[in-house]
């Protein structure tokens, strides 16, 4: 049913003859509660990912892909550890944003896109890093020096860079390897190292 300001009500238990029957078998197949499968590409959150994304200067496509991970786009989704929202975000990380509503798409896209700027900070250089810091933690990004090795961080970092970044800069986005010295002692011990000994070592990478 339509109402006189142009406001859709679904009910099961119609009680207005303005109620008719929906054409399909249910709600989602009919299309009414189907969650946007994508938030640049005419989905209802469009405007609030780039509008917040330009202000707080990330790709607008990155914030796509982390609320693709997190969601699926659903402002209602909540996780088994108390995550909410479309960026998931939980509760004290919320209050330390200043999100007063985080199943509000403005305030809990913003706060989120704030949270990945800071982390992006963070991690200068290296945005597996801070995607990975998303989604565990920065603390155990710093505790194991790098991508923890959970099955689902590696999975959701992998997941959102795919879809979040171009793919030379997402093949960028892991750091260097190490930079390795061979050099022999007085006498004639051979060491390799990744801190640069005296002049006369030679780098092997």
């Amino acid at each position: 049913m339509v109402d006189s300001d142009g406001v859709t009500h679904l009910t099961d238990a119609p009680n207005d003859p303005r109620y008719v029957p929906l054409s399909g078998s249910s709600g989602t197949e009919s299309g009414w509660l189907r969650v946007p499968e994508s938030g640049l590409k005419g989905g209802a959150f469009a405007r609030e990912i780039r509008e917040s994304a330009e202000r707080h200067g990330v790709s607008p496509q990155l914030v796509e892909a982390v609320v693709r991970a997190e969601s699926a786009f659903n402002p209602w989704a909540v996780s088994r550890k108390g995550a909410r929202g479309l960026m998931q975000l939980m509760p004290q990380t919320a209050n330390a944003l200043g999100v007063r509503d985080s199943f509000n798409p403005g305030q809990n896209i913003d706060g989120g896109v704030r949270h990945l700027r800071q982390l992006i900070d963070r991690y200068p250089g290296n945005l597996a890093f801070a995607v990975a810091a998303y989604n565990a933690g920065a603390g155990a990004v710093d505790a194991y020096g790098g991508i923890p090795p959970f099955p689902e961080t590696q999975q959701y970092v992998k997941k959102v860079l795919e879809h979040g970044v171009p793919p030379q800069v997402a093949a960028k986005a892991e750091p260097p390897p190490p930079e390795i010295y061979r050099y022999e002692d007085a006498d004639g011990t051979l060491t390799f190292s990744n801190v640069p000994p005296p002049a006369a070592s030679k780098k092997i990478r």
